[in-house]
Order: C-alpha cells, then sequence, then structure tokens
C-alpha cells in the first residue's frame, strides 16, 4: 500500500524556485547571461540537469565540462547568486496557485521551505513577496554535505519543525527534489513543467499536479486525517 494512504501527515515542505516563484527561468537567464561570458556553450546544450542542483553543484558541473580561466568558482556563485536576486525582484513573480497552496497547507499544520538556493537569496526573494512569515522555519542545502537529491534538506526541515520525516508531506517541481523526498521517506506531490513532465522520477511521486491550483482540500484532509 502507498506510503501516503497510510500515514497521517502533520506538515508540508515547500520547494521555492519554479514551484512557488518563477526564478526557475530566471536562473537560466542569469546562467545564460554568466556562463556564456565564460565561454560555456549553455544554450546550446538543453541540457537540464542541474535543475533542483545547489547553486555551488551548478557551477562544478559546468566548470567540470567547460573550464575557463579568470573568476574562481566561488566568485562566479557570488555573481550569479547577486544577478538571479536582481531578476526576481525586477521579473520575478508567484506562480499559480502558490498563496493558495500556502493557505490550504497552512490550515493542516506548520509549513517549512527547503531549498537549493542560498539562504540569504531565499530570504530576499521571500521578503519581495511578502512569504516568509508564512513558514515556522526555512532551510537551505547550503547547509548540508549534499544538495537535492540527497534528502538532507528536507530531513532537516522536519527536524527544525520537531516532526518525524515519515509525518510529512514534500512539494516540489523538480526531479531531483521527488528523489530528495522520496528518499525521506516523505509523502511527495510533484508539480512538473511540461517539458519536465516525462522525466522518469515523477512516477516515484504520489500525486502529480499540472499546477498548485489542482492541490485539493479533500486529499490534504485525508492525507492529514481530518
Amino acid at each position: 500500500m502507498c506510503q501516503s494512504c497510510v500515514v497521517t501527515l502533520r506538515a508540508t515542505l515547500f520547494d521555492m524556485d519554479g514551484l512557488l516563484i518563477d526564478s526557475e527561468i530566471l536562473w537560466h537567464k542569469a546562467e545564460l547571461e554568466i556562463f556564456g561570458d565564460l565561454g560555456v556553450p549553455i544554450s546550446d546544450t538543453g541540457d537540464r540537469s542541474t535543475k533542483g542542483m545547489f547553486v555551488g553543484e551548478v557551477v562544478e558541473y559546468w566548470f567540470e565540462r567547460f573550464p575557463w580561466s579568470g573568476p574562481s568558482r566561488e566568485e562566479v556563485v557570488t555573481v550569479l547568486l547577486a544577478r538571479v536576486g536582481d531578476l526576481v525582484e525586477t521579473e520575478g513573480r508567484t506562480l499559480p496557485g502558490a498563496q493558495y497552496a500556502i493557505d490550504l497547507c497552512a490550515q493542516h499544520g506548520p509549513l517549512a521551505l527547503a531549498s537549493s538556493t542560498p539562504l540569504e537569496l531565499i530570504y530576499r526573494c521571500l521578503d519581495h513577496f511578502g512569504l516568509r512569515g508564512y513558514f515556522q522555519c526555512v532551510q537551505s542545502a547550503e547547509f548540508e554535505p549534499f544538495g537535492k537529491p540527497h534528502p538532507g534538506v528536507f530531513l532537516s526541515a522536519a527536524a527544525s519543525l520537531d516532526v518525524a520525516a515519515g509525518d510529512c508531506l514534500v512539494i516540489e517541481d523538480s526531479a531531483a527534489g521527488v528523489l530528495a523526498g522520496v528518499a525521506a521517506t516523505m509523502t511527495v506531490v510533484a508539480v512538473p513543467t511540461p517539458e519536465d513532465a516525462g522525466q522518469p522520477a515523477f512516477a516515484e511521486a504520489d500525486l502529480i499536479l499540472h499546477s498548485l491550483c489542482e492541490l485539493s482540500p479533500a486529499w490534504m484532509d485525508e492525507r492529514f486525517g481530518r
């Protein structure tokens, strides 16, 4: 029997980029600019393997494939984060259903945000959209030994809420995030983009939605024992 059918859930863990905020496209825009200036042909690869990774891992990923001279990888991380923050504040928007899902899940227990984005940028984004106050804790993979698909950031978020991992619902948009939630023994709702929906990892989710607007109060009531 599936986990979501036998576990009474107590808390919800949200990802941020590409789930609550349309920042995935802004990350890509910033990467095209910054890596392009370093001679990395990122626009030509069609490679989405870095989605959901911690930013330091993204920089390492591209450096291993197209090593550059000049700025250090640490400097590239700093420039990339600043550029994404600027883009979020000038071009960003919350995604359809984001506020609805936050409000619905808050009716069923405490909320945490668990993201691969560094904490300073998480706070910058949440504050820009007025969302920080909804989350009892905010956890970044920058403080974990590994980013998603390792479950560390989700396990730390659950511990911060004082809720057992198996009693948590994870809502994610990336394949890496889905795998991290599954590895953490959590119930997983996936909201993939159309271009990512065919990735095998999404079959591991307990529920797949096209949009956060589709998250059902009845489904939530059932999983949270109401």
